[in-house]
């Protein structure tokens, strides 16, 4: 079985996190440039090949506070994942783009948990919380979600990070709870494992 990566590299599908040092050596990292202000303007930010942009390490910003009750009303935090990888992604039941990402987001949720990386979702705009709850159940979703009818918890991100109007939208949180890399629209796996495997990488 083959996946296609990117524009034209074809390279062999992989198991859990090795696919990053795929990527690697085809090149499929490009550096930006701090001289041409990154991709989007972002200083010093690497482009993925998949569509996704990298922060370099010491540019980063820090994810702001999120806090408050889940689906269930449980309260969660993304702080209470410091130390740990956390993909953060913004959804609604009411998106199809939402569901066409759900799946591989539920897959890789379980597949990574083990190398320290923890799923967060923020449901938006979805003021009946049972129509969110029949999303997490149709996708058999494991992870928790913030309830944010009101969209606020996306406003705290800086609009170039975050555009709350773009759902979904995926972050990658590094161990230091600093936003690592950002994208927009629906995401597969073949884009954010490798992304999840760059970061885990890196030195808390």
């Amino acid at each position: 079985m083959r996946r296609r990566v990117g524009a034209s590299v074809l390279v062999p599908a992989a198991t859990g996190l090795a696919v990053a040092g795929v990527l690697a050596v085809a090149g499929l990292w490009t550096d930006g440039g701090a001289g041409a202000g990154g991709p989007a303007g972002r200083p010093n930010a690497i482009t993925a090949a998949a569509g996704a942009t990298v922060m370099d390490p010491g540019t980063r910003q820090d994810a702001p506070a999120l806090a408050g009750a889940d689906l269930d009303g449980k309260q969660v935090a993304l702080g209470d994942f410091r130390g740990e990888v956390v993909v953060l992604n913004a959804w609604g039941s009411w998106c199809g783009p939402c569901r066409a990402e759900a799946d591989d987001l539920e897959r890789l949720s379980r597949e990574t948990r083990g190398d320290g990386v923890r799923f967060l979702g923020i449901n938006t705009r979805d003021r009946d919380r049972a129509a969110a709850r029949s999303f997490v159940r149709a996708h058999d979703m494991t992870f928790p979600s913030l309830h944010d009818p009101e969209g606020e918890l996306l406003l705290r991100f800086p609009p170039s990070l975050v555009n709350p109007q773009a759902i979904p939208s995926t972050l990658v949180i590094d161990r230091r709870g600093r936003v690592a890399a950002a994208i927009g629209g629906a995401v597969t796996d073949e884009q954010l494992r490798p992304l999840l495997a760059r970061v885990l990488q890196e030195q808390s």
